[in-house]
């Protein structure tokens, strides 16, 4: 309270086998980080390292996205992080690249960490749900976003993160399940999951689309927003203070 905000969301950007009964009962939904059948051929694989996962993932091919042309875009960042940023999907720069968030979104969310004294290379591990980037920027499908969920469940059981941050609605409602409420209700609140805590905050390309600084405009609810990471990450003792 009282704080203004930092420079990077304060200033106003530009745009940019199973049987079925007599009745036909659909089969139960799978739990949440089952593999996805497209995967069955690996789907007891694990991997030793955050490495050796981007290795294969790097030589991945007949994913869902594959045909549209993209390159396989991995992580960055800290592979020892506390903190694990998950995305949605590559975009331009990203698949130019092969890593994640390093177009204009990911520049205001490299800011947004920053303003809290957190470097998304040092203190962090980014990644996104979806391993490719969609043609045109379209979001992902549900079977697309399914078919890679096993290895974003690999990377958080390598990574070991005690706080998950999910940037936008694909990210949230791949971690807290499809009949969450939407971002503009939950952001800002913690979940637990599977032992993590896990908070969803709006992408920041939608902050580049809603460039506005009012109280209660997306720019201003990330402040905030981001103020709670960092007295969580505090009262967690993630980060070991700098001499």
């Amino acid at each position: 309270r009282g704080l203004a905000l930092p420079r990077a969301l304060a200033s106003a950007l530009p745009s940019g086998s199973h049987r079925s009964s007599p009745r036909s009962v659909p089969p139960r939904a799978p739990p949440r980080w089952v593999r996805p059948r497209a995967l069955a051929s690996d789907s007891n694989a694990s991997f030793s390292s955050l490495d050796e996962l981007a290795r294969h993932l790097r030589g991945l091919t007949g994913d869902p996205l594959e045909s549209d042309g993209g390159r396989i875009v991995t992580f960055r960042g800290d592979t020892k992080a506390r903190i694990m940023i998950i995305g949605e999907a590559p975009g331009a720069e990203e698949d130019k690249l092969g890593v994640p968030f390093v177009g204009r979104a990911g520049k205001l969310l490299d800011e947004i960490f920053a303003s809290v004294t957190l470097s998304t290379d040092r203190h962090c591990y980014v990644t996104n749900v979806v391993k490719r980037r969609p043609l045109n920027n379209r979001d992902p499908t549900a079977r697309e976003i399914e078919w890679y969920r096993g290895y974003l469940r690999e990377e958080i059981r390598l990574l070991d993160p005690a706080i998950i941050v999910c940037t936008g609605r694909h990210s949230m409602r791949t971690l807290l399940g499809k009949d969450c409420e939407g971002i503009t209700k939950i952001r800002g609140r913690w979940f637990g999951v599977d032992g993590r805590v896990v908070m969803p905050m709006f992408h920041p390309s939608y902050l580049l689309r809603n460039p506005q600084r009012t109280p209660g405009s997306p720019k201003a609810l990330t402040w905030d927003d981001i103020r709670e990471v960092k007295r969580k990450v505090d009262e967690l003792s993630l980060i070991e203070p700098e001499a």
